[in-house]
This record gives C-alpha cells, sequence and structure tokens, in this order.
C-alpha cells in the first residue's frame, strides 16, 4: 500500500534533497519541526493503539479455551495481520511520511513493500474465508460443524497468508508492477530517497482486482444471501411456539449478532481501504498526478482500519469485554483461569 511520491520544496539555494551526495536524489520536503513532532505523536499513537488492542484480541483467543472455535481461529488470525500492520509497517512508513524520504535501504524497501502488500492481501482474504464461515453458521447451521471444523479454518488461514505472500513479495522482487514499462519508471520515477510501488496500468488493473475487487465481490454477495436467509429465519422463529424450537431460537440469535458484527468489520474494512485502492487503480491512466499528499492520506486511512476491529469486538462482544478485564487485571495468571466462562453475564 506504499504510494508514489514526489513533493518537493526549495530553499534559497535550491531544491532541498534526500541524499545531497546524489544527482538521482529525491527532492524533499520539509515540515517545520513543531509539525514533524505533533505528526511523529500522531502516527505513533496509531501504531501503539493498534499494536495493543490487536495484542488483546490474540491473548484472549489463545488463553480461554472457551474462544478456541473456528471463527475465532479466523479473527485471531486477522489480528495478527493487524498486529503486525501496526508494528512492522506502520513505523517504516511514519518515518516516510514525515520525513517525505526513504532512509532505511533499498533491501529493505522492498520487503518494507512486500509486507504491506501481503498484509493488505491477508486482510481482504480473511473477510472473504470469515463470510464463507458465517454463511454455513446462518443458512446451514445443522451442517456447520460438520463443514467448518479448526482444521477447515486452519486451511483458509494458510491460504490467507500463502497466497498473499505469494502476490505481494513475488510481485515487488520479481518486479511485476513495472513489467513492459522498466525504461519509463528508471528514467522518469526512479530517484534515491524513494520508496514506492509504481505500477502499469495494466499491472495496477490486474493487482486492483485480484487483490480487492474480487474478494470484496464475494464477500458482499455472502452477506447480502445471510441477510436474506436471516430475514427467513427471523419470521419463522417469530411463528414458533414449541419449546424446543426457544432453544434453536437462542442459538441463531447468536449466530445472527456475531454475523452482524464480522459485517460491520467487513465494511469498515471496505470503507477504509478503498479509496486507496481506487487511487491506486486510476493513477496510471491519470499520468501517476495523483497529488502525493492525498496519496498519504488514504494510505494511513487504510492502516486505521487495524486499529478498529479491537474496538468493534469491544463494542458487539461480551466475551472480549469480559476478556479484557480478566487480561488487564492479569487474573489470566490465576489457576484455571483458562476455563473461565465468558459467555455468562455478571
Amino acid at each position: 500500500m506504499d504510494s508514489f511520491s514526489s513533493t518537493q520544496t526549495r530553499s534559497e539555494h535550491g531544491p532541498v534533497l534526500c541524499y545531497e551526495s546524489f544527482n538521482n536524489s529525491c527532492e524533499k520536503f520539509v515540515y517545520a519541526s513543531e509539525t514533524q513532532i505533533l505528526l511523529y505523536l500522531f502516527f505513533s499513537a496509531i501504531a501503539l493503539i493498534t499494536v495493543c488492542g490487536n495484542l488483546l484480541v490474540i491473548i484472549a483467543i489463545i488463553h480461554f479455551k472457551q474462544l478456541h472455535t473456528p471463527t475465532n481461529y479466523l479473527i485471531l488470525s486477522l489480528a495478527v495481520a493487524d498486529l503486525l500492520i501496526g508494528g512492522f509497517v506502520m513505523p517504516p512508513s511514519m518515518m516516510r511520511s514525515v520525513e517525505t524520504c526513504w532512509y532505511l535501504g533499498d533491501l529493505f524497501c522492498k520487503i518494507h513493500s512486500s509486507a504491506d502488500v501481503m498484509l493488505c492481501i491477508t486482510s481482504l482474504l480473511h473477510i472473504s474465508f470469515i463470510s464463507i464461515d458465517r454463511y454455513y453458521a446462518v443458512c446451514h447451521p445443522l451442517q456447520y460443524h460438520n463443514k467448518i471444523t479448526p482444521p477447515v479454518s486452519m486451511i483458509m488461514i494458510f491460504l490467507c497468508w500463502g497466497l498473499a505472500a505469494f502476490v505481494g513479495f513475488g510481485m515487488i522482487f520479481l518486479e511485476l508492477n513495472i513489467l513492459g514499462d522498466e525504461d519509463f519508471y528508471s528514467d522518469q520515477i526512479a530517484c534515491k530517497g524513494a520508496c514506492i510501488i509504481f505500477q502499469t496500468a495494466a499491472a495496477s488493473t490486474v493487482s486492483s482486482f485480484i487483490a480487492f475487487g474480487l474478494p470484496a465481490m464475494i464477500a458482499v454477495c455472502i452477506y447480502l444471501k445471510i441477510l436474506l436467509v436471516a430475514r427467513k429465519q427471523s419470521k419463522s422463529i417469530q411463528h414458533s411456539v414449541q419449546v424446543s424450537q426457544k432453544n434453536s431460537t437462542s442459538i441463531n440469535k447468536s449466530e445472527r449478532k456475531a454475523t452482524k458484527t464480522l459485517a460491520i468489520i467487513m465494511g469498515v474494512f471496505f470503507v477504509s481501504i478503498s479509496p486507496f485502492f481506487f487511487c491506486n487503480l486510476i493513477d496510471p491512466f491519470i499520468n501517476y498526478t495523483t497529488p502525493p499528499a492525498l496519496f498519504d492520506i488514504f494510505l494511513w486511512i487504510g492502516y486505521v482500519n487495524s486499529l478498529c476491529n479491537p474496538f468493534v469486538y469491544a463494542f458487539f462482544y461480551r466475551w472480549f469485554r469480559k476478556a479484557l478485564r480478566i487480561i488487564l487485571l492479569a487474573k489470566i495468571f490465576q489457576a484455571n483461569s483458562s476455563e473461565f466462562d465468558l459467555m455468562v453475564k455478571e
């Protein structure tokens, strides 16, 4: 999710450069010292809250045995991706956004860019697989425990990380993103002090469809199907008076609430990530004239999504709020704390 950046400023002696001793150095925009400090504090706070929030989700799901379910394994893996965005991707991106130059070397630029792309695709694939999990839970509840088992959820997680790593690292290190326009990139775009993902029109179109468009369509279509089925279930439940059906009603309500929560997570994700993907898609077709500052704003809006998920869990999930209190009060160090019932009302 890196962006094309060539923002510049000029001093009395000409443009300020990232590397004064290099002829092909990128030009640099210099913020006032006070602005730099505020930006560093702001971005650092985003990264820290992202790491801490997702770490709490990870600890809760790993520690409490009651949370060892296929759905929560997918949530756990998504939290790991969000934590890595906060702990590994955000700090170098923060430096690049504030300094407007990249000072960490070409190799680490490729690693950072690959990880950025990989983790974004990983999150998208998780959203798609979570929608499949919710489809069976709501639309085919009798088949759910046979279809979506812990081994199946592990296969989903492996596919998420494996495919995302293949695309992210493969595209950057094999330079598929500049295939066909190598000379233009070398002559017009590349400069010392930049860490960007330049994409040709073809690469931008294909990558946007595979990494964003296709998973988004799958997830949206599945959730629309779930919505229709849930409405039918609600109508049938309203006409049900048998005691045996009251138990299934409570189960259906629980599944629908989980589905609603995960649908909100999906919605927040697509809303936050869509502006960047839209700019990334159209930029090659408008001769790479998208303002770098706009790219940076959309980039960080996408990053903030990784911060939001733990707050969604805290707002909608009683089990997460209870687990959070237990963790923060250090009660997880008590004997048999992993056996605590997180679903009962206090």
